[in-house]
């Protein structure tokens, strides 16, 4: 199967004495891009984006380019409130080459009327100016609280030709996913969930955008491919998500990586502990490159 988007972890952040580790970073992403995957998305929900501010944003993707990861292969989250931060952000990945933003609605107020998240959306492109392109619009309700309906995709959609690329649906409902790719098939739409990521690509899905790639990213990259969902794959998802999501996925990514430091998360997130992660990434073992139980 023919991937428009492909895979792309949505990859965690390090970090060490506060900061961003931008050598552990480069590291983990070469090694993702080196396993299948075409692009690598930094600072998104996995990535604790709304904790890292913009100047430390724009720090870090401008030394990940500078050691040597390509700018087209990085796909930029932007996660903020303000109208000024949002274009901002934009505007600096798009500035640097980005494949793409992945850009969430405004999560503080709400809730909010699709006519002022479609106000606030094109007061930012407008804000970005003639450097507005690749947009995947960011859907994940059960963060922002703020959904992305199809009325306010459809009008971002001819109020801006050309600008949005896709949209990353992260609402974990199958029945949406199949209606997004159903009411939009000239967009990329990526699935967020890996539970029924084959299915939704052998449906038209365009590849996916997740945390799970971070740990076992050949499996992901096959069953997008093959468009079969992987029974594996399903109860780690399973086991992840009866868990802090985004501490988990670092924490197996510190227990795959054998580096505790990847598992630190910033608050208001807590750090899960060894033992609990090593539990749960027994169920990795099928998962593996050598394994043949990957479908």
């Amino acid at each position: 199967m023919s991937l428009s988007f492909g895979i792309s972890p949505a990859l965690v952040t390090p970090f060490s004495d506060g900061g961003v580790d931008v050598r552990r970073l480069i590291d983990h992403a070469q090694d993702c891009l080196s396993r299948g995957c075409r692009t690598a998305t930094i600072f998104g929900t996995t990535g604790e984006g709304p904790s890292v501010g913009p100047i430390e944003r724009d720090r870090v993707a401008a030394e990940l380019i500078s050691l040597g990861i390509p700018s087209k292969q990085l796909v930029e989250g932007v996660i903020a409130c303000s109208i000024e931060e949002a274009a901002h952000s934009t505007s600096a990945a798009l500035r640097r080459g980005a494949q793409a933003v992945l850009l969430a609605p405004p999560f503080y107020f709400r809730p909010a009327p699709d006519e002022a998240v479609f106000e606030w959306f094109a007061t930012v492109f407008k804000a970005v100016g003639r450097d507005l392109r690749d947009v995947l619009l960011y859907h994940i309700p059960g963060m922002t609280g703020v959904p992305l309906s199809h009325t306010v995709i459809r009008r971002l959609v001819a109020a801006f030709p050309g600008a949005i690329r896709g949209v990353k649906d992260s609402a974990c409902n199958a029945d949406e996913t199949f209606a997004l790719i159903e009411a939009f098939p000239d967009l990329n739409i990526l699935v967020g969930d890996e539970t029924y990521l084959g299915q939704a690509c052998a449906a038209g899905g365009a590849g996916s955008i997740c945390g799970v790639a971070n740990i076992v990213p050949e499996a992901i990259v096959t069953l997008a491919e093959n468009g079969r969902d992987d029974p594996h794959v399903v109860r780690l998802v399973q086991e992840i998500t009866s868990h802090p999501v985004v501490p988990m996925v670092k924490a197996l990514v510190a227990h795959v990586r054998q580096d505790p430091a990847w598992a630190i998360a910033r608050p208001p997130l807590a750090t899960i502990d060894e033992q609990t992660a090593a539990r749960v990434a027994k169920l990795l073992d099928p998962l593996r490159p050598s394994s043949k139980a990957v479908a």
